[in-house]
């Protein structure tokens, strides 16, 4: 005779397996990798930052705007009021944006590889320290060893000079804020498709506006073709399709080992 559930036997929600994780970091890593050669392509043209932020916010507010009408009016008002998530949009879109993109007028794609990916379990784990009280275990610790002895071993050959030392700082600061941004999004738990539609959304409502009226332009200055290829890839890409994988990254194997898979990054990078 079957055995009635009760509330103790009923089936608990099991967690998601590994492998999804690993898959979406897997995909974060190769839309990276292109989201670095694309925007130093357009960082060595006369672009300006605020001109492919722009275009990047654009093109994903066109996407996800119309699949964000149905939601209900008091989630709006909610999801308005909550200071956690304005703070992940400041963090992973404005300021990762401005900073990254500014970084790339001058910084080499190889250098932004390392900076930007590379160094990511090295901060994740130092954000993870401060913030959450948690230090990294002794297999983390070693795990971090073996990246930083590879991360040397691509960073050796490079030229690292003082004429760069403005864009490769700029970069380093985009770096620790997307760190901040990994691990605040992991400690909060927001639903991924949500967060990805909020942080592209509400960007593009602060930066927008202030970009039309009151900051430099170049738009003129390059072929419409060259703004399509920006505008696709940036929104598309890094904006939607790997907010989105981050997140299921962070969501299923955590910072500090979705970090881990990231700094795959400079080496496709540097490859490419």
């Amino acid at each position: 005779m079957n055995r009635p559930t009760t509330p103790d036997t009923a089936t608990a929600p099991t967690a998601p397996p590994l492998w999804r994780g690993y898959l979406a970091a897997g995909g974060v890593v190769l839309i990276w990798t292109g989201f670095i050669l694309m925007s130093r392509f357009g960082g060595k043209t006369a672009l300006t930052p605020w001109d492919i932020l722009a275009l990047r916010l654009g093109t994903a507010s066109l996407i996800l705007l119309p699949l964000s009408l149905n939601l209900p009016r008091t989630l709006y008002v909610d999801l308005l009021r909550d200071g956690r998530l304005w703070l992940l949009a400041l963090l992973g879109v404005l300021l990762y944006g401005v900073l990254v993109y500014a970084g790339f007028k001058t910084a080499p794609a190889a250098h932004v590889g390392i900076l930007l990916s590379g160094l990511q379990p090295f901060l994740i784990a130092l954000v993870t320290w401060g913030l959450l009280r948690t230090p990294p275990s002794r297999q983390t610790r070693f795990g971090l060893i073996g990246i930083g002895l590879g991360l040397l071993c691509v960073a050796w050959p490079l030229v690292w000079s003082s004429d760069l030392l403005i864009g490769d700082g700029l970069v380093l600061a985009a770096s620790i804020t997307w760190a901040f941004y990994s691990v605040l999004s992991k400690r909060w738990s927001f639903e991924p498709w949500l967060l990805t539609r909020f942080v592209a959304l509400a960007s593009a409502l602060v930066f927008l506006p202030i970009y039309a009226l009151f900051l430099p332009k170049a738009l003129d200055s390059v072929p419409p073709s060259m703004l399509l290829m920006q505008g696709l890839y940036q929104g598309i890409g890094p904006t939607i399709l790997a907010m989105l994988l981050f997140l299921k990254a962070v969501h299923v194997l955590g910072p500090q080992r979705t970090g881990a898979m990231i700094a795959l990054v400079p080496v496709l990078a540097g490859v490419s």
